[in-house]
């Protein structure tokens, strides 16, 4: 796998200069030598979003206005303080595609369309990884983190070929506004919306690189997985991707128009141009005026400063023919998407406070996350110490899972945490909506990603956490899907070309068994009466019950309104 940075700034051509014409304009790619894969980076899908632009729903663009399009690199990142300022720009709908070699305009080649979640923030210390990272989650991320090149050679290999595209959305408090402000003028889930234009952009033109507009698959993972949950969820997916995939998708409490106005004022405070207008609610005229990139980068590191108590910039529930109606537990598809749906084992090991040492402290990190703007504070105490009941200081029923009596050095109350938040935003949600899908006739796979020797290429500096204390965490399982492991075991590399081609598999025929590629187990389609899911672990690949820490995730889905979910 490149690093991030010759990615960015180089494609590594070979002589064969990969070539597609959009209408007008030749669009010039670059081909990686050993993988025979083609790319083609940063061709934009929309209008920049930028002056009287700022703010608004996309504008789709599905050509381009100049003679020839250099697209050998990834195009940088939407606004965000995680990545160096060389590589954000307001001008940043844009997206990419990986295909095989020689590919024809006529091969309709079914298409995985990638959402990147989100990255720990500049400001993310070890004292409180779960708000920081959450408040990365929408507020942070690029496309050119991913370079799926391995993906699309192993769809090669196995005699299925697949297109990869990726998109950037907007992000923070450009993309998620979560002001009634934003709610009267459309502006409300702008970073969804994006997405959506990315998707339309594929209709239009997905063909001219060989690809098949019929067989889109959308997938993420985080805030990605999020995204995709929302897609399939709502009705602007119809017509856009028969198929959803959705790693690790964090369940996170929704909340309507305005319940974060005070972050807005922060982020509209810290920009010289508007500051005076923080405290009215007529501050995007003022924003879609002369305000400077710097300002804009300025207001947005203010008001993600609180990382302990920000969930500021997440999609807000936007009413009957918004993105998100109402709260995602009382949504009904309709655009019937088989899905994949999983998690990791270790998932709550990436947020909870390593410094974490008492039942009070677990307690004020859930609540802090989800004081209800209409229920009262009795109810969620009471729903607190319900799970903290069900979740007792053992270290051996903690996460890490499997790690017996061993605490790392840290509190036992850490492993304690760790399992609450796995499966408060992982796992329990995970179940329900598997089981309320199948019960709609909808297919759904569920596995678990159980690989020890994983490494997340979005989780904590090692030297910032106790040795082997987050074991297989958030985001461990991106490597095995899309960037490739390096290095890996033996053991490890056979799974995640096992992985991979499952992930092909359904995209090309909607059920991940299609025989082709490597020897794998058959994954079964997840079953209310019977329900199991697919352990992903080099080695031991198979159907495990769904039902560990039953009588938990039971409690937890039975307060989806404790939770605004």
């Amino acid at each position: 796998m490149l690093s991030l940075l010759p990615i960015f700034s180089l494609i590594i051509p070979t002589l064969a200069v990969p070539q597609v014409k959009l209408g007008n304009t030749v669009i010039t790619g670059a081909s990686f030598l050993e993988s025979g894969v083609e790319f083609f980076g940063g061709i934009p899908f929309a209008q920049p979003p930028v002056g009287e632009l700022r703010l608004k729903p996309p504008v789709l663009a599905t050509v381009l206005d100049t003679p020839t399009f250099n697209a050998t690199k990834f195009g940088p990142s939407c606004l965000n303080t995680a990545f160096p300022k060389a590589l954000v720009s307001e001008d940043c709908l844009q997206l990419n595609v990986f295909r095989p070699t020689n590919v024809t305009s006529n091969a309709k080649i079914p298409i995985l369309f990638w959402i990147y979640g989100g990255k720990p923030t500049s400001l993310c210390s070890n004292e409180c990884l779960l708000i920081c990272y959450i408040s990365g989650a929408f507020s942070a991320g690029a496309t050119l983190k991913y370079n799926a090149t391995s993906l699309v050679a192993q769809s090669m290999t196995r005699g299925t070929p697949i297109i990869v595209v990726s998109a950037n959305y907007r992000l923070g408090p450009l993309g998620f506004p979560p002001t009634v402000e934003a709610a009267k003028k459309g502006s409300l889930n702008l970073g969804i919306k994006d997405q959506i234009a990315a998707l339309k952009w594929v209709q239009n033109n997905i063909e001219i690189f060989g690809g098949d507009k019929s067989k889109v698959t959308i997938f993420g993972e985080s805030a990605g997985g999020n995204s995709v949950t929302l897609h399939f969820l709502g009705k602007h997916i119809k017509g856009l991707a028969r198929a959803a995939i959705a790693q690790s998708a964090p369940i996170v409490p929704s909340f309507l128009p305005g319940r974060y106005q005070d972050r807005w004022t922060s982020f509209i405070s810290a920009i010289p141009e508007c500051a005076s207008l923080a405290n009215s609610t007529n501050t995007f005229d003022c924003l879609r005026g002369n305000v400077t990139t710097a300002s804009l980068l300025q207001g947005f590191a203010a008001s993600t400063t609180d990382v302990r108590t920000d969930l500021t910039y997440f999609p807000t529930i936007d009413g009957p023919q918004g993105i998100l109606p109402d709260l995602p537990t009382k949504l009904i598809p309709t655009a019937r998407l088989p899905v994949i749906l999983g998690s990791n084992l270790d998932e709550g090991t990436f947020f909870i406070d390593q410094h974490v040492n008492s039942t009070e402290q677990i307690s004020k990190q859930l609540t802090d996350l989800c004081k209800p703007a209409l229920l009262g504070e009795k109810l969620l105490n009471n729903a607190m110490k319900q799970i903290l009941r069900l979740y007792p200081d053992i270290p051996a029923l903690g996460s890490p899972f499997n790690t017996g009596n061993q605490t790392f050095g840290l509190s036992s109350q850490y492993k304690r945490g760790a399992a609450i938040l796995g499966d408060w935003i992982f796992q329990a949600p995970r179940r329900a909506m598997s089981t309320s899908l199948r019960e709609q006739g909808i297919p759904v796979y569920g596995y678990q990603f159980t690989e020890p020797t994983a490494i997340s290429p979005i989780a904590p500096d090692p030297r910032t956490v106790a040795p082997g204390s987050i074991a297989v965490t958030h985001g461990a399982e991106i490597p095995f899907v899309i960037t490739g492991v390096t290095n890996g075991t033996a053991a490890a590399e056979a799974l995640q070309i096992m992985m991979q081609d499952y992930w092909i598999s359904f995209a090309v025929t909607l059920n991940p068994n299609d025989g082709k590629g490597s020897n794998r187990p058959k994954w079964e389609e997840y079953s209310v009466s019977k329900p199991t899911v697919l352990q992903l672990q080099g080695g031991d690949v198979k159907a495990v019950p769904d039902t560990y820490r039953d009588a938990q995730m039971r409690f937890i889905n039975s307060i989806p309104h404790v939770f605004h979910r």
